[in-house]
């Protein structure tokens, strides 16, 4: 025993210690080089603090975020954590392309690399990775990668894990991804992969995870798939995928986690999926699914998550329920529930998600709904009746109650405060009345407050103090007194409409640095439109319809540079329409997204819809797809002159409605250029000279109404002008003829008599903002929160019916 420490002291004494091998650390050393170059930015934290360990005079085995081998021979890098090494602390642009990796493919024996969220831009290097023919494990996810995955990539025959998720790959997605033989893991979620999911997948027989959610995949749900025995999640949601789903998924018994949801998947549950005993989570929301929901679903002992809404399934109420599960989350959104909430579900005592709206449930909140303290709670759009139980209101876990759309009534609770932990509180189209309780505004971490359309009088809860609000929305009550401002300055959107609110528009509304969308429509509001409100350049909604608005429109508007919808209409505005109307430039390229909530708490909720009538059809605006809409609407005022041709610059305006006002002059040809358009309206001015061939350009065009003005000559054909044959939309003018209002222009016409008085329904009718959600949970700030399963109304045809 002596002999052999005495050999290992001899062995440790005159054995050199071994560095990492020098080329490998020039490597790391020109990375962080090109790293420095790269983000050197007075508003960014510099990558150095991460980095600080490397320098050309230590062992980078030694070096933080750098692992070496530890065989006795050698020491070469195998692992490299270079995560998050670039992150943005302002709005300034910063370019990290994929170049910067090449240094690290000289590193032959890497076996790890992650350099997930770095904001990498452009193709991956296909040459660079072939040299890195070692790796056994590849994150590369949340970065702005393009184009498509190099082949080289599929021959890394050790690879078992790749995670490509959160770039901007494209295109097909090779069928050469199956010679990934070894892999255990892949990750491709959101990105834009097209096409059909590659049936070579199924050769990946070794495969444990597979994720492809929130691409443009469609056709079916490969059946190759039937080979992959050890899988134990498939994420397969937001994509296109349409039939049935396969029988053989009941095959792969290792499953715990089945995604499917929103997809065009079609037919019933199939039967086979009982036999997947290990089931955890089944993702079924938000297909065409239909049949009857089987209740062979409520034996599965294991499953934890639940979700079968959004499709055109139905519930048997004479079934006898008996779960032998405990869920944690359950989803049974439009499923065709009657009467009262399911009293099953009562015993479902770990439950912290349910979601029962869009059903037809009747009676009052139940008092062991109440008991159970659930955390998320969906009961919106059902028949639900009775005043809000106070007990609910003491409960510490309530995170989301959502109760709009039904029946409830009477006045909330005066210790509806005592609820602290509420994130999201949605009470809109109900019956309640009275004031809003004082203590509503201890609720700190409140991100969002609907109380529209219900019957709430007097004055609103000082909310100065919640500094996290930022959507509210007190639109269509009978709140009085003078326009509030009492808001946090985190505040985005802001909804008043349709209230009893007097005086001047506040200049205190500029402090609000963050607002987005500002609605105050149907109020009486006194004096004109001030200056000051070009202070709030944030600004992307501006509805001010029917608030008795005086005066000119003031030059500051225009320096709203994000502006993209605008109603002033139905007001006693005066004076000419600006040329500077054409220089919004919201409204010739609208925004690519609006706000979110603040990333303090990862939820996502979004204004569901904005409700707007479109001749006489009422419409909805998702707000997912927000972006894709320019309105402008300045009609029923005095506006005078002529139509500035300079509106022709706003291409990516859908509406346009200066009708009923006193404007003369022609139609100016540029109107042509709006190729967005989908309604326009000069109804109601004295227009002359003809209506310009140029709008036979518009290819979304479906609504024009020229009636009531002096415009003579024929009506332009071709394009959509041939669908434009409603004669109303042409009445009333000096000599139109044409095909569309079967009036030949081989002779000259009489002009018609003037119709009687008539009250004219507004194009662009704004009745009120709702504000819905789509939700996903993570976690944050100490807080579980979980998958989301709720979808935006689909984007709406604003064509006439």
């Amino acid at each position: 025993m002596a002999n052999l420490s005495l050999l290992l002291a001899l062995l440790i004494l005159f054995t050199p210690s071994l560095c990492c091998p020098e080329y490998q650390k020039q490597a790391l050393l020109d990375f962080k080089s090109s790293l420095i170059k790269t983000t050197s930015s007075p508003s960014l934290e510099s990558p150095v603090v991460e980095l600080e360990s490397w320098n050309s005079t230590s062992d980078c085995c030694n070096w933080n975020r750098v692992i070496c081998s530890t065989r006795f021979h050698s020491r070469t890098v195998i692992a490299l954590h270079l995560d998050s090494l670039v992150f943005m602390q302002s709005m300034e642009p910063i370019v990290v392309t994929s170049t910067i990796l090449t240094p690290l493919f000289r590193i032959r024996s890497l076996m790890l690399l992650e350099m997930e969220g770095n904001q990498i831009q452009g193709e991956l290097p296909g040459d660079g990775f072939a040299n890195l023919s070692k790796l056994v494990y590849l994150d590369l996810k949340n970065n702005h990668f393009n184009g498509s995955i190099p082949s080289q990539l599929f021959h890394l025959r050790y690879l078992r894990y790749l995670d490509l998720s959160g770039s901007l790959f494209h295109g097909i997605l090779s069928g050469e991804v199956g010679s990934l033989q070894n892999l255990r893991v892949l990750k491709l979620e959101e990105n834009f992969f097209g096409g059909n999911i590659p049936k070579e997948i199924g050769n990946m027989t070794k495969l444990q995870r597979l994720c492809l959610r929130s691409n443009k995949f469609f056709g079916e749900i490969p059946s190759s798939f039937s080979y992959l025995k050890g899988l134990e999640e498939l994420d397969l949601r937001d994509n296109s995928l349409s039939m049935n789903i396969p029988i053989f998924i009941g095959n792969l018994s290792n499953i715990t986690i089945l995604a499917l949801s929103n997809n065009g998947l079609t037919g019933g549950i199939p039967s086979s999926i009982k036999n997947l005993t290990k089931l955890e989570t089944l993702q079924l929301e938000n297909n065409l699914l239909s049949g009857e929901i089987p209740p062979w679903l409520f034996t599965i002992e294991g499953m934890k998550r639940l979700f079968l809404g959004g499709n055109h399934l139905t519930w048997n109420s004479n079934a006898k329920i008996e779960p032998k599960f405990m869920l944690s989350e359950l989803s049974m959104k439009s499923c065709g529930l009657t009467g009262e909430i399911p009293y099953w579900i009562s015993k479902q005592k770990t439950l912290e998600v349910l979601d029962l709206s869009e059903n037809k449930l009747e009676g009052m909140f139940p008092q062991w709904l109440v008991e159970m303290e659930v955390g998320s709670i969906f009961l919106s759009n059902n028949s639900l009746t009775g005043s809000l139980p106070p007990r609910l209101f003491n409960s510490q876990s309530l995170l989301v109650l959502s109760l709009s759309q039904n029946n409830f009534s009477g006045e909330l609770p005066n210790n509806i405060g005592n609820a602290t932990s509420l994130i999201v509180l949605m009470l809109a189209e109900n019956n309640f009345s009275g004031k809003v309780p004082q203590s509503i505004s201890n609720i700190h971490y409140l991100l969002l407050l609907d109380l529209s359309s219900n019957r709430f009088f007097g004055n609103l809860p000082d909310f100065s103090s919640n500094e996290v609000l930022g959507f509210i929305d007190f639109s269509s009550n009978e709140f009085s007194g003078e326009i509030p401002t009492n808001f946090s300055q985190e505040i985005k959107l802001l909804a008043l409409g349709k209230n009893k609110f007097t005086g001047r528009l506040p200049r205190n509304l500029t402090k609000m640095s963050k607002l987005e969308h500002l609605d105050i429509h149907d109020n009486k509001i006194t004096g004109g439109l001030p200056e000051f409100i070009s202070q709030i350049s944030t600004l992307q909604v501006l509805n001010l319809r029917n608030t008795t608005l005086q005066g000119s429109i003031p030059n500051g508007i225009f320096k709203l540079s994000s502006l993209q919808i605008l109603d002033l209409s139905n007001n006693h505005l005066v004076g000419n329409i600006s040329p500077k109307f054409g220089d919004f430039a919201g409204m010739i390229e609208t925004s690519n997204e609006f706000s979110s909530l603040p990333d303090i708490v990862a939820i996502s909720i979004e204004l569901h819809y904005l409700k707007v009538i479109w001749k006489k059809s009422k419409q909805s605006l998702s707000s997912r797809n927000l972006h894709l809409y320019s309105l402008l609407d300045l009609s029923m005022n005095k506006l005078f002159g002529e139509i500035p041709a300079s509106l022709g610059r706003l291409k990516d305006l859908k509406l346009l409605n200066i009708s009923h006002n006193i404007l003369s002059g022609k139609v100016p040809i540029s109107l042509g250029d709006l190729e967005s358009l989908e309604t326009l309206d000069l109804s109601h001015n004295k227009l002359s000279g003809l209506i310009p061939q140029s709008l036979a350009k518009l290819q979304e065009l479906s609504v024009l109404d020229v009636s009531n003005n002096e415009l003579t000559g024929k009506i332009p054909i071709g394009g959509q002008m041939d669908t434009m044959n409603d004669p109303n939309f042409f009445a009333n003018n000096s000599g139109l003829c044409g095909m569309q209002i079967q009036v030949p222009c081989a002779k000259e016409l009489s002009p018609t008599e003037s119709s009687k008085d008539e009250s004219k329904e507004t194009l662009f009718l704004w009745e009120g903002v709702a504000i819905g959600y789509s939700f996903g949970f993570f976690t944050a700030v100490g807080i579980l929160y979980h998958t989301g399963y709720f979808v935006p109304k689909p984007l709406p045809n604003h064509r006439s019916q």
